[in-house]
């Protein structure tokens, strides 16, 4: 990601979202047709939230994770032409995590 970056605040984490497919094999599907997809990628993570006394709560997702998504929801954000969504750390719904 050349030229501009951003670094989110407190509890606040950048994603890519995956694109979708509107190709199933051999039939492209319209745009319309294809729902968003409910993955994405973390890009950039703020240091984390406070309580009430002032300490910094560390965020529990970082930079790579796949992360799943709600359907709506988080600000859109564009950089350099590329799309990112924002999100507070409480809207993401979980980590993808391989299996050992």
């Amino acid at each position: 990601m050349a030229g501009r970056f951003l670094k989110p605040m407190f509890d606040r984490v950048l994603v890519q979202r995956v694109q979708a497919s509107n190709k199933i094999g051999n039939v492209f599907v319209p745009d319309s047709a294809v729902s968003k997809m409910s993955e994405g990628v973390v890009v950039a993570v703020g240091a984390g939230g406070r309580t009430s006394t002032g300490d910094i709560v560390p965020v529990n997702v970082k930079v790579g994770d796949k992360v799943l998504l709600p359907e709506f929801g988080g600000d859109k954000v564009e950089l350099d032409k590329v799309e990112y969504t924002l999100f507070r750390e409480h809207e993401i719904l979980g980590i993808f995590e391989t299996k050992k």
